[in-house]
């Protein structure tokens, strides 16, 4: 018998990981989400891999606009994390955000630690995600320390002295 996902919740709570918010555009419609679930998937071609659920509203404005930001979040931006996370208020996420234009149209945040434009080439079927696969078109990268979350809290990297 397979693990119920209250279960499998838990397990992967013990997986410290980066927070990024995944960003979309559909013609002049934007959204985004917070999302630990991505991953780099290729260095040739660059391929990036975002796991995104199926009801997202983000998800259908990545499909319909073949298009996506990775913004991998800085220490200190928690609160942008929570208002990406939360189903309240969604389609005001973006209301005092700084935002520049990517090279494929993805909205990107112009704070982030780090920016992925990327152009949709493929999207897989998991379950109650799709996979999404982008190619990545531009890079940006900022000098700072990364957001982390582990077991239900935000974090920062300590580096041995």
């Amino acid at each position: 018998m397979a693990i119920n996902a209250d279960e499998f919740k838990a397990a992967l709570a013990s997986w410290a990981s980066g927070i990024t918010i995944i960003t979309a555009r559909a013609g002049e419609r934007i959204h985004g989400m917070t999302v630990s679930d991505f991953s780099g998937a290729s260095l040739a071609p660059p391929l990036a891999l975002v796991c995104a659920a199926k009801t997202s509203n983000t998800t259908a404005m990545i499909q319909e606009g073949g298009c996506f930001g990775v913004n991998v979040l800085r220490v200190g931006q928690q609160a942008l994390s929570n208002r990406f996370a939360s189903k309240k208020d969604e389609w005001t996420r973006f209301e005092g955000v700084e935002t520049f234009a990517a090279k494929t149209g993805a909205p990107l945040l112009a704070d982030a630690l780090v920016n992925l434009d990327c152009r949709l080439v493929a999207v897989h079927d998991a379950g109650d995600h799709l996979l999404c696969v982008g190619e990545i078109e531009q890079v940006n990268i900022r000098d700072g320390e990364p957001l982390l979350y582990f077991r239900g809290s935000y974090g920062r990297f300590l580096k041995d002295v």
